[in-house]
């Protein structure tokens, strides 16, 4: 039966369907060894070689879902042009191709995840579902009631955006910094730190510790566990 190529891209966990469409575009993707790269072109799993990046993609892999502590220093990608450390090099499941789903920043630590579940992917990464992400954020300087304030209540960014309320909590407050654990219902690029910044309190650390029903809990720094199916139905339930 014939399927949309970045249907079938996606469904073997080579990334979501909407990035799939991207990889196709940017020349990445071949049909019996033709370079494909406009959209709307359907193959037959059963008779059509598929390849990305020059590798033959199967659906054999079983879905796997892993929850990581990011470390600072690494890109949240599976190839890095510049050759800087990836965090799928953490990842130690030979056989299994894993990508992000979403970003966090070159510096920014904590949970994140890593999936060849492309449904998952696009479920998570799409705008309208709206998951909760918590960052525990350390702030240069001694944030006062009105900055918190306007954290919780939606502040404009640099680009002209204006974010939707956030819960933000106080942790604590000394005399040349703050911590404050922040959750936010929207992915824009560096969002918390931009948030911080336009406040006037900029981020000198930051960590994810939450994102939907799922916790980093006591997960050490470079480490990974992978997700059970109930935790993997708790998120595509999340809304």
């Amino acid at each position: 039966m014939e399927e949309r190529l970045q249907k079938f891209l996606a469904d073997c966990g080579i990334a979501s369907r909407r990035r799939s469409e991207d990889l196709i575009r940017q020349g990445l993707v071949a049909v019996n060894g033709s370079v494909v790269t406009e959209m709307g072109q359907k193959i037959d799993p059963d008779k059509d070689e598929v390849t990305f990046r020059g590798q033959k993609v199967t659906a054999e892999q079983p879905l796997t879902t892993v929850m990581i502590n990011k470390p600072a220093g690494y890109v949240t990608t599976a190839h890095d042009q510049f050759a800087r450390p990836c965090v799928t090099d953490l990842v130690d499941m030979p056989g299994l191709r894993l990508y992000p789903v979403g970003r966090l920043d070159y510096q920014t630590t904590g949970l994140l995840l890593l999936t060849n579940d492309g449904e998952l992917t696009n479920y998570l990464t799409h705008p309208g579902h709206h998951i909760p992400k918590t960052y525990e954020a350390k702030l240069k300087g001694a944030i006062g009631e009105k900055e918190l304030g306007q954290l919780r209540n939606g502040v404009l960014l640099d680009d002209g955006y204006r974010t939707s309320p956030a819960q933000v909590e106080l942790v604590l407050k000394a005399k040349d910094y703050s911590r404050i654990r922040i959750t936010i219902y929207e992915g824009k690029n560096h969002q918390v730190r931009r948030m911080a910044k336009a406040v006037g309190f900029p981020v000198l650390k930051l960590k994810r510790i939450q994102e939907g029903p799922l916790k980093l809990g006591n997960l050490k720094e470079g480490q990974y566990r992978i997700l059970s199916d109930s935790e993997i139905q708790s998120l595509k339930s999340e809304d």
